[in-house]
């Protein structure tokens, strides 16, 4: 019927669907930083706690593109 192929899906769902998915959290985030009247240094540590796995994410792409360009 459809004829998508797996490295496809995984391709779209990486590098569409997670950064969107990280930005609804970015949203998240704020909003509880905001209904817990958590302050500019609250809101400052939210933001660091849980945004530690977004940097991740993006240190890990440019890794990937670092390793597969200049050292492999």
């Amino acid at each position: 019927m459809f004829a998508i192929s797996a490295e496809t899906v995984t391709s779209l769902g990486m590098y569409v669907l997670l950064p969107i998915f990280i930005g609804f959290l970015f949203f998240i985030m704020w909003d509880i930083a905001k209904k817990s009247e958590a302050g500019k240094a609250g809101t400052f540590w939210i933001f660091v706690a849980l945004g530690a796995g977004f940097v991740g994410f993006l240190l890990k792409v440019v890794l990937e593109v670092v390793f597969e360009k200049w050292v492999l």
